[in-house]
């Protein structure tokens, strides 16, 4: 179907659809929840209340905190009001609390704030008290604390778990940072570790990290540190760097930043004699794992050529997954298998490792390959995920459904109902409150008993969420299940009328509209993105100018944009033409959707390129959230066009293969935003 040809279909079926010109279209608008109750003036002070928190109004939450006495969601109130000024709160006020609300999310959100203020206080006495109570234990400056008063206490070797806590923290919190200074300062932890702290910090774009880190050292050189980010090649020139103390460390850092800010001259300073002859293998590995990942994710032809130059032992996780990205690019199975073999234990068990390791033993053909990769396979193979849905594949078994659980009894929905935390995490996303009710219904799943759910209560809570339109958590509650599968609230349809008869109309696959509405949204008719995208298929407001026009809907309104029907056509109507752009392939449409059409078009390569199996291109799309996304909506859209038709589905043909477009087809010049 050609381009012009699709326009017409979809304005047809937008008329069709909205019956005609938009002003005169009866709105679809979201629905509370089944069990909502009409909003009381008491409810609409939880609402200022929540408003006057994020103005840090102390005086006004004061004014309202009286007024939300009994209400069902007063420990929200409570907590907002004293978290506002807990550096002032006494102990016994702070203790009457969490008396108060024992039990409650935010009684445990409390202990957490108060955890860390202790902490920073090093009121280690009050700390050690209130660790053992904190249920969660999900904060790692916490954990950091807690690991520093056990060094305090008993004198056990804590510096492994200090050293992995605080080399994954992503800023310079001061709970890790304490700690690992309390480790370094006894010799526990290693000069070696600190400077890679250091270095994930320039990686990574963190000055912080790096100032923090090294000040444990020395605190005089934290302006080194400023001095070689803001100009790291400058440093290197610097006819006086090799005569400074620690230069090593130094240049080390220099080259990381320089890498980072211009790969091509980092390559040049790492082909310098000097830098070879002072820098140690490890520190030589570093940077040149940094250079490779950063050529790996402009998909540069010599990306695995420069990691070849360093040794894998001496790379961190995210430079051996790049260097496996780039050795699938260039296949180099060899390289696949070595690479994912370097990994840490932890990481090699991710799906992704595991059938990339599997694909390349079936591709080296080494003694026992096929049993190895067999084995590999059969570790991950299941419906749910993008690579478990390959690995089935792989095995010879298509994607089909698994067997539903048996029904829900009546005793199970009924302690689903009565769960006080997910009462309250219900009427909070009803009132409009979505960030409160989402955090405490995910901790009520997560703590029930302290031992979290069982599978049969993660199906009640989920089903509680469906029957209460609550799409995302249906979704994410019934994703939790170990040993079961409850497809349908999954893959739930809402609105199914709705989106097969628009999708059916312009021709344009079912399942994938859900696949996609699925990762946009969670089918929440109101979401919105942080950079401004609305709605069930998450569109942007140019995006849904310019494809109103495009279909047909005439006096389009920004405003109108969350409106049901309104999205629907949009939202597929903009997939549809991004789709005919891209010759009908899948992931290349649905790079596009998340991450803009011009993109996509670039990763493809270009006249003369090779052209891959698709599964190798969307692992080597280079942003985190796109790669991430076109992996989930095809894995989906697999899903749901078994539970649409019946019938055994192919990952492997909705994703085909990716390379330059085809000489004989024809470049549409005009562009898609």
């Amino acid at each position: 179907m050609q381009f012009q040809s699709i326009l017409t279909s979809i304005a047809l079926a937008a008329s069709l659809m909205l019956g005609g010109a938009l002003p005169a279209m009866a709105k679809s608008k979201s629905r509370p929840p089944a069990s909502a109750q009409p909003v009381t003036s008491a409810d609409d002070a939880m609402l200022d209340m929540q408003q006057a928190f994020k103005n840090n109004n102390l005086k006004r939450m004061r004014e309202l905190l009286p007024q939300l006495s009994g209400h069902p969601l007063e420990a929200w109130a409570a907590y907002w009001e004293l978290s506002a000024r807990l550096d002032t709160a006494s102990p016994l006020e702070i203790q009457r609390f969490l008396n108060r609300f024992a039990g409650s999310y935010q009684e445990d959100r409390l202990r957490n704030d108060w955890l860390l203020q202790l902490g920073k206080q090093k009121d280690w006495a009050t700390f050690s008290a209130e660790y053992p109570k904190f249920r969660m234990n999900d904060d790692r400056a916490v954990r950091c604390y807690a690991l520093l008063t056990q060094f305090n206490a008993t004198g056990a070797d804590v510096s492994a778990q200090v050293a992995e806590l605080w080399l994954a923290q992503r800023d310079a919190d001061d709970g890790c940072a304490a700690a690992a200074a309390q480790q370094y300062s006894v010799g526990k932890l290693k000069a070696l570790q600190v400077w890679q702290r250091a270095r994930l910090g320039f990686e990574n774009d963190r000055p912080r990290i790096a100032t923090q880190a090294v000040g444990l050292i020395n605190e005089n050189w934290t302006s080194r540190v400023a001095t070689i980010y803001a100009s790291p090649a400058r440093y290197l020139d610097d006819k006086f760097t090799a005569v400074l103390p620690r230069t090593k460390e130094f240049v080390t850092l220099a080259l990381t930043r320089l890498a980072v800010t211009d790969t091509d001259a980092a390559v040049q300073e790492m082909g310098k004699m000097r830098w070879r002859a002072q820098l140690t293998q490890e520190e030589q590995s570093w940077i040149w794992g940094v250079i490779g990942k950063r050529s790996a994710r402009r998909l540069a032809d010599d990306a695995l050529d420069l990691f070849m130059n360093g040794q894998d032992k001496f790379m961190h996780e995210d430079q051996l997954a790049w260097k496996v990205r780039a050795a699938l690019r260039a296949g180099n199975w060899a390289e696949v298998k070595s690479s994912i073999e370097a990994m840490s234990e932890a990481q090699r068990q991710d799906p992704t490792w595991v059938y990339w390791r599997a694909r390349a033993l079936t591709m080296l053909r080494t003694p026992d390959a096929a049993a190895q990769a067999s084995a590999l396979y059969q570790s991950i193979a299941s419906p749910k995920g993008f690579y478990e849905q390959l690995a089935l594949e792989e095995l010879g078994r298509p994607v089909t459904l698994p067997p539903r659980p048996a029904p829900l009894t009546a005793a199970e929905m009924d302690e689903a109902r009565n769960n006080p935390g997910l009462k309250r995490a219900l009427l909070a996303i009803q009132l409009g409150l979505r960030s409160e009710g989402v955090r405490e219904w995910n901790y009520s799943i997560s703590l029930h008993d302290k031992g979290g759910m069982s599978d049969r209560a993660l199906l009640a809570a989920a089903q509680l969420a469906c029957d209460n339109s609550v799409w995302d958590r249906c979704i994410n509650t019934s994703d939790r299940t170990k040993n079961v599968i409850d497809v349908e609230q999954r893959y739930p349809m809402p609105f199914r009328t709705e989106v097969l008869k628009q999708a059916n109309k312009i021709g344009l696959d079912p399942a994938f509209v859900y696949g996609l509405i699925r990762q946009e949204s969670r089918f929440i008719m109101d979401a919105r993105s942080s950079v401004g995208a609305s709605g069930l298929m998450q569109v942007m407001p140019a995006t849904a100018r310019w494809t109103a026009k495009k279909i047909g809907l005439s006096g389009f309104r920004p405003h109108q944009i969350t409106d049901r029907d309104t999205n629907i056509a949009i939202g597929t109507g903009y997939l549809q033409l991004v789709l005919e752009r891209f010759e009908g392939s899948m992931p290349l449409a649905t790079a596009a959707y998340n991450a803009g059409p011009n993109r996509p078009r670039a990763w493809r390569g270009q006249t003369g390129d090779p052209v891959r199996e698709a599964a190798i291109w969307a692992e080597n799309v280079p942003f985190n959230e796109t790669r991430d996304y076109v992996k989930k909506v095809l894995a989906n859209t697999t899903l749901y066009a078994a539970l649409i038709s019946g019938q055994p589905q192919s990952i492997k043909a909705r994703l085909g293969s990716v390379g330059p477009r085809l000489s004989n087809t024809p470049e549409i010049n005009e562009d898609i935003p």
